[in-house]
């Protein structure tokens, strides 16, 4: 098993944990434990916000960067960690942690 399988496989394991996307910087899914359909939505929504929010955080600070991302409502909790090649985005049931 690759360090990414076990490193997913360990994320998914956590109370509340719906579903996990690993997306490249094009907003192509490499990876997911969700089904198709929503893989693709979240994937594209979730890296323009990520992609926005970035570009506020280097607006303000030039020398700063966006490091992760949580946003929370009634009924999900989606998390992001942007990385240089890829977006990691963990979506869960925020009343289950």
């Amino acid at each position: 098993m690759s360090d990414v399988e076990e490193t997913m496989k360990r994320i998914n394991s956590h109370k509340g944990v719906q579903g996990i996307i690993i997306v490249n910087n094009d907003g192509i899914p490499i990876r997911t434990t969700l089904d198709s359909a929503i893989t693709v939505q979240y994937a594209a929504l979730v890296t323009h916000m990520a992609s926005k929010a970035r570009s506020v955080v280097r607006t303000l600070d030039s020398q700063n960067d966006l490091h992760f991302l949580r946003i929370r409502s009634k009924k999900h909790e989606i998390m992001v960690a942007p990385d240089n090649d890829y977006v990691l985005i963990v979506v869960q049931n925020p009343s289950a942690t």
